[in-house]
């Protein structure tokens, strides 16, 4: 039994004997779903910012509204906070399973394009180093990680939520004791965050087992 080097190859027709029509099929669609994956990763980005900027515009408007008490202002300024909470976290989240499979698609190019186009992928074409400190600095391109910087701005989005939901917090009053629809609401909170962090995770270590059942139908005579 060889490397798993070796069992990569020749799953996918680099072994001995090679199998070009294979690997350029297995090629084609590893580009194919990455393409895939990069279009759903900006749908799911759009989705995401639209949800975040209502959240925040329902949460500055309650707060500037002049029909309600401050109570209710700032109950329902804490409910939509927990709401944007939960919105940037599933951001965050969503960001990084993009990226895992992205990356998994982007791994599987740089294995199986050496024997059909070359190290094209693999190979970076840049501009000279000796280039002024302006262009290097500012006017130039640079190895930045679009879907990382997304992911630090999610996070940060995460951070300014904490944040506000803190400001609205009421204050802790020992005579009148904790308040009941603000502890639902950070319970619900609290378990939805549970839930995304520990059961949102692709089975991708013990596999799928598949069950099948078969519909059978005659035609009979009358």
């Amino acid at each position: 039994m060889g490397t798993k080097e070796d069992q990569y190859k020749q799953s996918f027709g680099m072994g001995q004997p090679p199998d070009s029509k294979k690997t350029e099929a297995a090629l084609q669609h590893a580009l194919d779903i990455r393409k895939f994956e990069i279009g759903l990763y900006w749908q799911r980005a759009t989705y995401f910012w639209a949800l975040i900027t209502v959240a925040f515009a329902g949460y500055f408007a309650v707060l500037a509204a002049e029909h309600m008490s401050v109570a209710e202002k700032t109950f329902n300024a804490f409910v939509i906070g927990c709401v944007g909470l939960i919105f940037s976290l599933s951001w965050f989240l969503a960001n990084r399973g993009s990226k895992y499979w992205q990356e998994n698609w982007e791994n599987h190019v740089d294995m199986l394009e050496d024997g059909i186009t070359g190290p094209l992928y693999k190979t970076i074409l840049h501009r000279p180093k000796n280039a002024n400190l302006l262009s290097r600095a500012i006017e130039g391109p640079a190895p930045f990680s679009v879907s990382q910087i997304n992911q630090w701005v999610s996070l940060f989005t995460l951070l300014i939520w904490l944040c506000l939901i803190w400001v609205v917090l009421p204050s802790f009053d020992p005579k009148a004791g904790v308040s009941p629809k603000h502890t639902a609401i950070a319970a619900a909170t609290v378990m939805a965050v549970l839930l995304l962090l520990f059961r949102t995770k692709s089975n991708i270590v013990e596999g799928h087992k598949h069950s099948m059942s078969v519909k059978r139908t005659a035609v009979i005579d009358e």
